[in-house]
């Protein structure tokens, strides 16, 4: 009983031995660990504001960010592990490990990650296009390191994995700075089709959020069963294009009912016979 006695005692005095020995280490790593993520923050967010005050892209701003964040707080571990006592190359084999670990089960965030990448450096959109992906239309927000955040024209916050918006088809509307806006209407058989042409020309001509250049045009665009349809072809810029396309086509159909046009019916032609 007293040899169990005495083995227990010496483990005990053992245990709070190395709790004595590590004690100061380990306060004073967490004491610096608490304020290196403090000053890790300071310096992102400083980073942050010169971003805005540089020309630097806004497409890149939150991924530089990010990636800042990344490297300091590793770089601060690293630190802390030196300040608790582990030894530096058991730490870093100890990282290598887990990275491994985390990598084979992040697999598919890590390929989010090769896509975002991929969209920094190809640059098929930036941050203020109007795209559409992966049945998705609107304005890009925001390109993260996994996801790309998409503002659709219902106000949505779209959040896309960057690995779905590399691997579809990605339309791009903003490239060129304008989109043309096709709108049919149509008219009953025996109106007069230039002058029908000639008003809805004047109202593409007279409205403000229709661009001059390119030109906007009229055209015929089938011989219907029920009347002449046309397409109104006016150009617009990206942030107009729904105003134009709603409006100003009623624009149009209101102009061309002041002047007695009338919407084509359906129409039948019956011949008598004996």
């Amino acid at each position: 009983m007293e040899t169990i006695t005495g083995s227990l005692g010496s483990f005990f005095n053992s245990i709070m031995s190395s709790v004595g020995a590590y004690a100061p280490s380990l306060i004073g790593g967490v004491i610096a660990l608490i304020i290196g993520l403090w000053i890790v923050r300071m310096i992102v967010k400083a980073v942050g504001k010169a971003f805005d005050r540089s020309t630097v892209d806004e497409t890149l701003r939150p991924f530089l960010l990010t990636l800042i964040g990344f490297a300091l707080k590793a770089l601060l571990f690293i630190s802390i592990a030196g300040i608790v006592g582990i030894p530096t190359a058991s730490f870093a084999a100890l990282i290598a490990g887990a990275g491994v670990a985390i990598g084979a089960a992040f697999n598919g965030s890590l390929g989010h990650l090769a896509s975002g990448v991929m969209l920094l450096v190809f640059r098929p959109f930036k941050v203020g296009d109007l795209i559409e992906v992966d049945g998705t239309l609107g304005f890009v927000k925001e390109i993260s390191v996994f996801v790309t955040f998409l503002e659709t024209f219902q106000n949505k916050t779209e959040i896309i994995p960057n690995g779905a918006v590399t691997a579809g088809r990605i339309t791009n509307y903003s490239t060129i700075g304008n989109l043309r806006v096709d709108m049919p209407f149509g008219i009953r058989y025996g109106a007069d089709v230039e002058k029908a042409k000639e008003i809805a020309l004047n109202v593409l001509k007279n409205d403000p959020k229709v661009l001059q250049d390119p030109a906007p045009r009229i055209g015929v665009n089938n011989l219907g069963e029920n009347g002449v349809e046309f397409v109104a072809l006016p150009y617009s810029t990206v942030e107009n294009y729904w105003d134009v396309y709603w409006d100003t086509r009623e624009a149009i159909l209101a102009a061309l009912g002041n002047a007695g046009y009338q919407a084509p019916l359906p129409q039948r032609v019956v011949t008598m016979t004996k």
